[in-house]
């Protein structure tokens, strides 16, 4: 069997060629999205994974995904892509980020006196709330019409302007990544207690379902859209 990837392959690039590879590294708790730009072999050293055996799953993923092609965002029109990005992961952090706030709040008030832990996840997902809207914001109505204009005038004025956008993003990015993932650890993997109401399960369900969206939109801009951007500036 063909070895695609190695430990020396970068974890964006993976699930660049392989989505389905997303599935399989989340299972194993390595960030693909804020963290994609680093070596796989990072990532098994610091999890204490088998890399054989992990290199081996994704190398198998791989060769069964060549006989089912998919859609390839590397390689559709930029304008494609941000439409996408705004159309499908936009769109649902609109809607879910105010549904969900009353359920996070009502899980604190009724559940916070014996769970005391909820009152972090009730700051850390207002905190994450509003960083996401404001950044959301930000690329519609600048980073990415700047995006697209570039890609049609790759002027100077431009260019260093792209930059800007990008590394402003990135690091909003990396902001949110770590907000989610403290959610994560202290919610013990968004696994709710034995005595947890339908209320606390629904939150806890909703937080891991919003933790995946935003790796997956994340992964997009961070190891997809603004690489093909940059590489657009350096020519």
């Amino acid at each position: 069997m063909e070895q695609r990837f190695t430990e020396q392959s970068l974890i964006g690039d993976i699930v660049t060629k392989l989505p389905k590879a997303a599935d399989l590294l989340k299972a194993h708790r390595i960030d693909f999205c804020c963290g994609g730009q680093r070596p796989l072999k990072e990532a098994i050293e610091e999890r204490g994974l088998d890399g054989e055996a992990l290199l081996r799953e994704l190398n198998t993923l791989y060769a069964e995904a060549q006989n089912k092609p998919t859609g390839n965002w590397s390689e559709a029109p930029l304008a494609d892509l941000v439409d996408h990005i705004i159309n499908t992961h936009h769109r649902y952090l609109n809607e879910e980020l105010p549904q969900l706030s009353p359920y996070v709040t009502k899980v604190l008030r009724v559940h916070g006196m014996h769970h005391p832990h909820l009152s972090r996840v009730h700051k850390l997902f207002h905190e994450l709330k509003t960083e996401l809207e404001q950044h959301l914001i930000k690329e519609e109505t600048g980073a990415f019409p700047l995006i697209l204009q570039f890609a049609d005038n790759p002027s100077p004025e431009n260019r260093e302007a792209v930059e800007r956008a990008v590394r402003e993003l990135v690091n909003e990015h990396d902001a949110a990544g770590d907000l989610i993932k403290e959610i994560r650890e202290i919610t013990n993997d968004f696994t709710p207690p034995e005595d947890a109401c339908g209320t606390y399960r629904l939150v806890y369900s909703r937080l891991a379902a919003l933790e995946d969206d935003l790796f997956t939109h994340i992964h997009l801009e961070n190891n997809i859209l603004f690489p093909r951007v940059l590489a657009a500036v350096k020519e």
